[in-house]
């Protein structure tokens, strides 16, 4: 028998899952941190990125998040993410058209410290959505 913790990924808006799974990625404000069972506690903020989790079938599936919290329990770890989509509903023309138009304003002369900030994070966010789409194909 798999060991399992029980895992959480909830955004503002819904619960995207809820159940018992072998391994947990995630992108964490230090970088990629991968959870077991039996892991010790912890609470990181998230940076965009996924959250990969491995159910007890061996099912391999990705969510992708915006910001957030990653608290990891005795009883199971919890996701809070500010924005939170399945991998399989992401928009890859629409990543696209947003690490463009980041990459332009970022090139622009005239973007103030603000806008440069602001497309920077646009552009870590398309990234991180076009990573999990390549990352679907697989």
């Amino acid at each position: 028998m798999t060991m399992t913790v029980h895992l959480d990924v909830v955004s503002v808006e819904k619960s995207l899952f809820s159940g018992a799974v072998a391994t947990i990625q995630v992108t964490g404000s230090e970088g990629e941190l991968g959870i077991h069972p039996g892991h010790a506690p912890l609470l990181t903020t998230l940076k965009p990125g996924m959250v990969r989790y491995v159910t007890e079938d061996g099912a391999e599936h990705f969510i992708y998040v915006a910001g957030g919290t990653l608290e990891v329990l005795p009883k199971g770890v919890v996701v809070l993410a500010d924005t939170a989509v399945r991998g399989e509903n992401l928009d890859e023309q629409a990543a696209e058209a947003a690490k463009r138009e980041a990459e332009a304003q970022m090139a622009s002369s005239s973007a103030s410290e603000l806008d440069y900030h602001e497309a920077a994070l646009q552009l870590a966010e398309a990234v991180a959505q076009l990573r999990i789409i390549r990352q679907l194909r697989k």
